[in-house]
């Protein structure tokens, strides 16, 4: 229920702290005082529309606060935590409303967004008047309410279930469908490109393997020549070896004839000859390293051409190559196995829509019967509230064609407001006042049905009064045995069946400006009298009008 409102600079309200009581709860005060202003600030709050001339004149911005106290698993705490809101303790909606017309939301001190504030607060609050079309110009709220008005919320949350199995049956059976279709379309060019890929067998890493290979090989063909040039100028014919080898040895015959002259001279030449001959066999092992097959290297650049150009071909990597084949394997294997899984996904489809239509249908035949017994318990709650010759009809149009998560069902709420008069639908038919008392005999035939924890109804005994406020009043009453009920209201028969009365007023600010500001005060139980009293004979409060005043409160006690 709503514990607590705070409101800073909004309109005539320049501070304004209140606390709520469980049970009925009257606002009242001469017209003009501010109880409107009340009502869009508690909107404001739970996500309704912000204006910025809703700031009171001479500020930067205007701010609402309404405080909750929920169980722990009420719906709203639950969506709360579905949207990572954190829901310990009281919920907290704040809303800032700054004058220039932009708007900041937060719950719980957490930002959020209005829509998400608007959805958590309609969990909470309902707000009703006499052109407050919210709880019924939408069919979808008719059958919500139906629904819990006959205790169908399991029964409607496994059709939605089925609902949604057998919508993910035939999504998978038109999407196979789908790729059925497309892989015959294309069956040759499948085969023809499995063909190929499978041929040409491609390996993960292939690519990179050859090129490097490659490269290595024309490497090894440009040094190769410089090599066998170096051998050949080593080995070959014109090799220098020879010639010295027989210089050493003629100038060692000549080192006799002339001792210490040619000593060192052969001993250079001769490490030379060593150095040459070393030279020698490293060329010789180089030129063999070198050594490879021309026709080795015209495979390899094969190899690496027909990947390069399979890729090309199919638009994708050489590295994605093994992948594609896989998936035109596995797209072959689907085109032949595709009629068989295809029948099972139809089939499939079509039992789960067998079972949603037995669940929709069992679920259309309750809400038929929950629709008289709805309409049979308005119906009782009309005489008193002056609808004596009034029917309220709940008219159940079932449409197997138009399934959806909800069932097969339309609901609407029709009246006939006169004898002789055609029925039609409520929104359509009944006048503002006639809707208000409408609107509080469902509510009352709900009870604890189907209601957020906190109704507030807006001046809905406006234009009525006598046994018809009286009766208002009773069924506000009766309805704050199970909901938290605010009610502003001109009627003293209403005011009186209040547990909690609140008198708004304004007049001059504290400041001693000449700014005029809106108050509002809890009643105490002796000064009740006279408002009522003052709510029963207008401007000037007479002595019968306080022992009336009285009398109702005594009779309402």
């Amino acid at each position: 229920m709503l514990v607590q409102l705070s409101i800073r600079d909004i309109v005539l309200i320049e501070r304004l702290d209140l606390a709520f009581e469980s049970g009925l709860s009257v606002l009242t005060g001469e017209t003009g005082a501010g109880k409107s202003i009340l009502l869009d600030s508690l909107s404001l709050a739970l996500g309704g529309r912000g204006d910025g001339g809703l700031v009171r004149h001479g500020e930067d911005k205007g701010q609402i606060t309404a405080v909750f106290d929920v169980p722990v698993q009420h719906p709203a705490r639950l969506f709360l935590r579905e949207n990572g809101i954190d829901d310990d303790g009281d919920l907290i909606f704040r809303r800032i409303q700054n004058a220039d017309g932009r708007t900041r939301a937060s719950v719980n001190d957490q930002p959020v967004s209005v829509q998400l504030m608007r959805q958590a607060g309609q969990l909470l609050v309902e707000i009703h008047g006499q052109h407050d079309d919210r709880a019924l110009t939408d069919t979808n709220t008719h059958r919500s309410l139906l629904d819990a008005f006959a205790g169908l919320t399991e029964e409607v949350q496994q059709v939605g279930i089925l609902y949604r199995t057998w919508k993910d049956a035939e999504r998978a059976f038109k999407t196979h469908r789908a790729k059925v279709e497309a892989a015959a379309r294309e069956a040759d060019y499948i085969r023809a490109s499995v063909e190929e890929l499978e041929g040409l067998s491609p390996r993960d890493g292939e690519e990179d393997e050859l090129a490097d290979k490659r490269s290595q090989m024309q490497k090894a063909e440009r040094i190769a020549g410089d090599i066998s040039e170096a051998s050949e100028f080593l080995n070959g014919n014109g090799s220098p070896v020879p010639l010295i080898a027989s210089m050493v040895r003629r100038l060692e015959r000549k080192s006799h004839e002339a001792p210490g002259l040619l000593e060192e001279t052969v001993e250079l030449l001769d490490a030379a000859l060593n150095h040459l001959s070393n030279a020698q066999m490293e060329v010789e092992a180089a030129l063999r390293k070198t050594e490879f097959d021309p026709r080795e290297l015209e495979r390899v650049e094969e190899r690496l051409f027909a990947l390069r150009a399979a890729g090309r071909k199919y638009s994708v990597a050489v590295v994605d190559l093994p992948a594609l084949a896989e998936k035109m394997v596995a797209d072959l294997a689907d085109l032949d196995a595709g009629e068989e899984k295809l029948g099972e996904l139809e089939k499939q489809a079509g039992t789960t829509k067998v079972e949603y239509d037995r669940a929709a249908a069992a679920l259309s035949e309750k809400r038929g019967h929950g629709a008289a017994a709805i309409a049979e318990a308005v119906m009782a709650e009309l005489p008193a509230l002056k609808l004596e010759r009034a029917r309220f009809m709940v008219d159940v149009a079932s449409d197997a064609e138009s399934a959806t998560a909800e069932g097969i069902d339309i609901v609407e709420f029709h009246v006939q407001t006169n004898p002789g008069t055609r029925p039609g639908p409520i929104m359509k038919v009944a006048s503002g006042g006639e809707l208000s008392r409408f609107l509080l005999a469902l509510k009352v035939a709900l009870a604890d049905r189907g209601s957020a924890p906190t109704l507030v109804f807006d001046e809905i005994d406006t234009g009525v009064g006598g046994a018809v406020a009286d009766a208002i009043g009773q069924r506000l009453k009766r309805l704050s045995g199970t909901v938290q009920v605010l009610s502003v209201t001109h009627a003293p028969q209403v005011a009186a069946r209040a547990a909690t009365h609140l008198l708004i007023s304004k007049g001059p600010t504290a400041d001693g400006s000449d700014k005029i500001a809106t108050r509002v005060a809890t009643m105490e139980p002796e000064h009740r009298t006279e408002e009522i009293a003052r709510m029963l004979a207008g401007a000037s409060v007479t002595e019968e009008a306080r022992a009336a005043a009285a009398r109702l409160l005594a009779g309402n006690g």
